[in-house]
């Protein structure tokens, strides 16, 4: 070999190297399929997978630990008398359409997100607002009615968003944020396509284009990453499947924690779950760990309240609602039932409901109870469970961080109305005393564990499946994310 050739060779080699080295693309699989592309407008947590810190941002947003930082607001002050946040806003941000991200943006923002007619799943977040005042374009003041020490951690939701008022006839199905991707191209039933937001004002990331495809099934999902047909499933929805890719070196799994308690909700207002006997009997008949280890091959924590394990202020309650047939054939014989009853039993297309559903049917037969299951996809369930509280119980996981609040919200779709529920909800929104909040967070989990409002079954884990060069992507889900801002590949 001559010196030339050799050179050559090694030339070839060196550049072979580096483009082996250069995947700035990525395909990621997700169960679910967005039913629109706005995270202000629609309750499904699948908006958010896809869009939250990758197109669209909030004046903060969280971390994979979820601890909450700077987003689109640099810094704040807050005052003494905790009822007036001051942001100042990042400077040189823009909209993917080029138009600038400034103080208007944000008083829109939060102005529609809390006006009467609107149709945020999370008009709580915002409800203590009482003004939102532009300073100049790179400053807002929000005035507060009372001082919420939550308000910081609310605006880090993939609901409050900004958004530019410009954008919002067509945010459905074209959403333009400011983040670091922009929304490419949405083939629905199939895939909804990224590209690098070149103009970014922070840090860029280090892919350049991004793939979302939506496999909903158990089979196709084994199937498609086995092949290397996706690059990373996050929530790999067949547990069943995770040692077969843990012993096989092309694969990293990672199993982490998400803020989803996953519940057997009840229609609260609908007989016979307005009676509280009635809603024990469905609690005890439940067996959760049967439940965790059929449907999810023993990933998932059981929980005896609506609240995440891994939080430093949760209180074990699950002695309230531990298996017990026996004692829930007698609730039902005092609540007049002593023959059971039917009712119906809804359930989403995530395969932790399809398959949690079979169990509890199964569980609510032994104790007399017939619930007759009817399969729904998501759109239908949003519009017949969600909306139009037309279901007896459900099955879904409520990935939403710190979200107790729902249940002071007697609208929600299980319809549960406690004033003293309430009452504690709105002290807790109103103090910022750290000891004080545990105190009432406590006493708030403990009511409606208590009052058996729904049956609490498990955190849900979120296992994901990714090919062994990829980095970056979030063990835990503080929020409903596939943040891709700080993914990259192995050189």
């Amino acid at each position: 070999m001559t010196h030339f050739t050799k050179l050559l060779s090694a030339s070839m080699l060196a550049l072979t190297a580096s483009m082996a080295s250069a995947q700035t693309d990525i395909t990621v699989a997700i169960q679910l399929e967005p039913p629109n592309l706005d995270p202000t407008g629609g309750a499904a947590q699948a908006i958010d997978s896809v869009l939250y810190s990758n197109v669209f941002e909030g004046l903060t947003r969280f971390m994979a630990d979820g601890s909450v930082v700077a987003g689109l607001a640099k810094s704040w002050d807050i005052s003494d008398d905790g009822l007036t946040y001051t942001f100042m806003l990042n400077e040189g941000v823009m909209f993917h359409d080029g138009t600038d991200m400034n103080a208007d943006d944000v008083k829109f923002s939060l102005d529609r997100a809390r006006a009467d007619d609107s149709t945020n799943a999370q008009k709580g977040l915002f409800a203590d607002i009482a003004d939102v005042t532009v300073v100049d374009p790179l400053t807002v003041q929000v005035t507060l009615a009372q001082p919420n020490g939550s308000f910081l951690f609310n605006m880090a939701w993939g609901d409050a968003v900004i958004v530019a008022p410009e954008s919002i006839e067509t945010i459905a199905s074209n959403p333009i944020g400011t983040g670091a991707f922009a929304f490419s191209d949405w083939v629905q039933g199939d895939r909804l396509e990224l590209v690098r937001n070149d103009a970014y004002w922070g840090d860029a990331p280090a892919l350049e284009s991004a793939t979302f495809r939506f496999i909903s099934d158990p089979t196709a999902a084994f199937a498609a990453v086995m092949a290397e047909d996706v690059d990373a499933f996050v929530g790999f929805p067949a547990p069943e499947n995770l040692p077969q890719f843990e012993a096989d070196p092309r694969f990293q799994v990672l199993v982490g924690n998400t803020e989803g308690e996953t519940i057997l909700s009840m229609n609260n207002q609908m007989p016979p779950f307005d009676n509280v006997l009635v809603r024990q009997a469905v609690s005890l008949a439940i067996d959760r760990q049967a439940i965790i280890d059929g449907a999810m091959f023993g990933y998932g924590t059981p929980i005896g309240t609506h609240f995440a394990p891994h939080n430093p202020d949760y209180v074990d309650l699950i002695a309230n609602s531990a298996h017990n047939p026996d004692r829930a054939r007698e609730l039902l014989a005092e609540a007049g039932f002593a023959d059971g009853f039917t009712t119906t039993l809804k359930l989403p297309p995530p395969s932790y409901a399809r398959r949690g559903g079979e169990i509890i049917a199964a569980q609510l037969r032994e104790v007399g109870i017939t619930a007759e299951i009817t399969n729904l996809e998501w759109a239908q369930w949003l519009e017949e469970v969600f909306k139009a509280k037309d279901f007896g119980m459900s099955i879904v996981s409520h990935t939403e961080p710190m979200d107790l609040g729902i249940y002071a919200n007697p609208s929600y779709y299980f319809q549960y109305d406690n004033i003293v529920f309430q009452a504690v909800m709105d002290k807790l929104n109103a103090t910022t005393d750290p000891a004080m909040r545990s105190e009432l967070m406590a006493a708030a989990q403990t009511i409606i564990s208590e009052d058996y409002v729904n049956g609490y079954l498990f955190q849900l884990a979120v296992p994901t499946v990714a090919k062994a060069g990829l980095n970056g992507l979030w063990l835990d889900q503080p929020t409903a994310a596939v943040d891709l801002t700080g993914v990259s590949w192995s050189e």
